[in-house]
């Protein structure tokens, strides 16, 4: 197959939307810019559309995906009912990185949702995805535009490297500027819950929600015949080729740490005003407790760890509140869950 690469700048640009979305409405596959990271979507209603998403990306056969809309009214077909909770974070958040989880109506096939009894929906703010899904004329369903476990793509340009050859189309529309995926939230049980962390915080769910319960895979394992009912969950995820370890302590102690490893062969992602406290290559990801900066830097340094040819990436380990627990919650899925602390082992 020969994956065609199409640079959208504008809304305007309605003859290359229009091709994009003849693509996708003849059961096509197509890398998608989203403010969150570029997703790899296909006619959600189609189900021999949506395997194809899976075999592209090598995906797990149990890991469901979510389903993009243009409009709010868009909503209403693909859910049984939307209750209150619901309303209330689509007006706050929506169109953002906020996805939602409601028992699905009977027109979602089980590809998209691997046989769950809910879907996961959202509306994103990128003004080229919104105006790609109004020209398909369809809702897509679409995960991150990567080969399975690896770094999620936050340009064109990484969607070309992992998927040139295996999909129709990829929509260049800039880079992504959150940065790592939607937050994912079910109203499906007795409380909200978090399953995933992201743009929209935990904070902020609970600002209109009041009271949101977390996940225990928002920061632990899920059980290997636990049933994932969210991407992101279960699966070692996000991750180079090279082995990633996060590091907990002072810049001093993760210093003293680092020199354990080849200094040619390591990549040392810390914060704003630690570079020099390392004999090898570094990669700053802001500020110490500037989540947003962290978000948007991380994917794209993963990825150049592995075109530098680092064998090692060690990662001074951001916090635990805002914007940062997305950013955990990511890096201790691409380290397997490796957490080095140097309080206590040096």
């Amino acid at each position: 197959m020969k994956t065609e690469f199409l640079k959208i700048e504008s809304v305007r640009e309605t003859d290359k939307l229009r091709h994009a979305g003849d693509v996708l409405r003849r059961g096509g596959l197509c890398g998608m810019p989203t403010e969150t990271v570029y997703g790899l979507a296909a006619n959600a209603l189609d189900e021999a559309a949506v395997r194809k998403i899976f075999a592209a990306k090598g995906r797990p056969q149990d890991n469901p995906l979510i389903v993009h809309i243009s409009r709010i009214e868009e909503w209403t077909p693909l859910v049984r009912d939307i209750p209150s909770d619901a309303a209330a974070l689509a007006e706050a958040f929506w169109p953002g990185p906020l996805t939602i989880i409601l028992p699905k109506a009977d027109c979602i096939p089980d590809a998209v949702t691997c046989g769950l009894d809910t879907v996961a929906v959202r509306m994103p703010s990128h003004p080229i995805a919104r105006a790609l899904i109004r020209a398909a004329g369809v809702p897509l369903a679409a995960p991150s535009a990567n080969l399975s476990g690896k770094p999620s793509p936050t340009t064109a340009l990484h969607v070309l490297h992992d998927m040139d050859g295996r999909i129709d189309l990829i929509v260049d529309g800039g880079d992504c500027t959150v940065g790592v995926e939607s937050t994912v939230v079910t109203l499906c049980g007795a409380k909200p819950r978090l399953l995933r962390p992201g743009g929209i915080t935990l904070e902020d769910l609970r600002d209109v929600l009041g009271e949101v319960d977390v996940d225990k895979a928002v920061l632990g394992e899920l059980d290997a015949n636990e049933k994932p009912s969210s991407p992101g969950m279960k699966y070692k995820h996000y991750a180079p080729d090279a082995d990633v370890k996060l590091v907990r302590g002072s810049t001093e102690r993760f210093a003293a740490y680092a020199r354990r490893y080849r200094q040619d062969e390591t990549l040392i992602l810390c914060f704003d005003g630690e570079e020099n406290a390392f004999g090898c290559r570094t990669v700053s990801l802001g500020a110490p407790t500037d989540g947003r900066t962290h978000a948007q830097r991380i994917f794209r340094a993963l990825r150049d760890a592995d075109a530098d040819g680092c064998r090692t990436v060690l990662i001074h380990c951001p916090g635990e509140t805002g914007v940062d627990l997305a950013v955990l919650n990511r890096l201790l899925r691409a380290a397997a869950f490796q957490v080095v602390n140097t309080e206590e082992t040096l």
